[in-house]
C-alpha cells in the first residue's frame, strides 16, 4: 500500500462510520489487589520498566493467568499505560511486537488500536498506551449489529495493508494440527481418528496470506462511545483472511446469524471458500480442545470438543 492510500485509509478509520448508533458498556476491569507490579515481572523487566516510567503505579492486573503473560494497567504522571511481559519462551509478546512493527499503525493512527510506547525484545516486554473503552464481551454491545459492522470494517482495513501467496502455509498449518493429536488431550478416540484421516488426505494448495489478528472476537474488542477498538495482538501472524472469521463463526454467529451478515456487510465481502474454510474449522477445533486441556481452561476445552463435532459434521 503506498503512502497516499495509507493516509486515505487512516483518515477513514479515524473518522469511523457516520451515523453509528451509540453502543454502551458498563463492564470494567477488576482492580488489582496487590499494590506492587514487581511480582508479575522478572527483575530485569521491572528494572527496565522503572527506567521507562519512573514512579509508576499499578492500577489493575489484567492478566488471564492461564499462561505466563502479565498484563498490567499502570499510571505514570497523568497518563495510563499497559505493560505486557512474558518469560523467555512466551511467543505471544513476540507476536504482538511484530504486529506493532508491521501492521497496527493504521488502526492506531485512528485511535482504534493502542500505540506502542516502549519495547525490548530481549526481555520480552512492551508498553502501549492505555486505550479507553470497555470490553464488548458480556455486554449489550456483544449482540448489537453495529458492533459487527464496525468490526468487519476495521478487519478489512487491517487485512488490506499487505498480502502475498504462500505456497507452504496450508501444509504447515495442517501438520501443526496433526501434532496436537500427538500431544496430551481428551478428544474421543473415534473423533481423533476421523480428524486424522481427513487431514491425512487433505491436499494443501498455495493460499493468499494477509496480516491477521488471530483472535478477532468481542473478548478483544473495546467499545468507547460509538467506536469499536481492537486490543491484544498476541496471536498476530500472516494467514488467510478467512482465519480471522473462525472465532466468531463458532461462538456469537452460531446463535445470532444476523451478526454474521452485519460483519460481512462491514468487511465488504466473504473470503471463505468451502474446502479451505472446512479445513480451518477442523484445525481450529483440534488446537482449541488440546490447548485448553493443557492449560486447564476446561470451559474452553468443552467449546473445543463442540467445535470438533461441528467441524467433522461438515465432511
Amino acid at each position: 500500500m503506498d503512502e497516499n492510500a495509507r493516509s486515505a485509509l487512516a483518515a477513514v478509520v479515524s473518522a469511523g462510520r457516520p451515523g453509528a448508533a451509540r453502543l454502551s458498556s458498563s463492564t470494567g476491569h477488576a482492580t488489582a489487589t496487590d499494590a506492587s507490579y514487581r511480582n508479575r515481572l522478572s527483575a530485569g523487566q521491572a528494572e527496565l520498566v522503572e527506567t521507562w516510567l519512573p514512579g509508576l503505579r499499578l492500577v489493575n492486573d489484567l492478566s488471564w493467568n492461564l499462561i505466563d503473560t502479565a498484563v498490567l494497567e499502570v499510571e505514570h504522571g497523568q497518563r495510563r499505560y499497559v505493560i505486557k511481559a512474558g518469560g523467555p519462551s512466551n511467543h505471544h509478546i513476540r507476536r504482538e511486537l511484530e504486529a506493532h512493527r508491521r501492521s497496527t499503525g493504521l488502526l492506531a493512527a485512528g485511535n482504534r488500536a493502542p500505540k506502542l510506547i516502549h519495547a525490548d525484545r530481549s526481555l520480552n516486554i512492551l508498553i502501549t498506551e492505555y486505550l479507553e473503552g470497555s470490553l464488548v464481551e458480556g455486554t449489550d454491545a456483544e449482540y448489537a449489529a453495529e458492533t459487527y459492522i464496525q468490526a468487519g470494517y476495521l478487519l478489512r482495513a487491517f487485512h488490506d495493508q499487505d498480502g502475498h501467496i504462500d505456497p507452504d502455509y496450508e501444509s504447515a498449518a495442517t501438520a501443526k494440527a496433526m501434532a496436537w493429536l500427538d500431544s496430551p488431550h481428551r478428544i474421543e478416540d473415534s473423533l481423533a481418528e476421523k480428524a486424522k484421516a481427513i487431514l491425512g488426505t487433505y491436499r494443501p494448495e498455495p493460499v493468499a496470506v494477509v496480516p491477521t489478528h488471530g483472535d478477532w472476537q468481542p473478548r478483544n474488542w473495546l467499545i468507547n462511545g460509538t467506536e469499536v477498538r481492537i486490543i491484544d495482538f498476541g496471536r498476530y501472524g500472516l494467514r488467510p483472511a478467512a482465519s480471522d472469521f473462525c472465532r466468531l463463526a463458532v461462538q456469537q454467529w452460531r446463535t445470532a446469524p444476523h451478526l454474521e451478515s452485519a460483519f460481512i456487510e462491514g468487511y465488504g465481502s466473504d473470503p471463505r471458500t468451502d474446502q479451505l474454510w472446512n479445513a480451518m474449522l477442523l484445525r481450529e477445533a483440534l488446537s482449541t480442545a488440546a490447548w485448553a486441556y493443557q492449560v486447564g481452561d476446561y470451559e474452553f476445552e468443552d467449546q473445543g470438543h463442540r467445535m470438533l463435532r461441528d467441524a467433522l459434521a461438515r465432511y
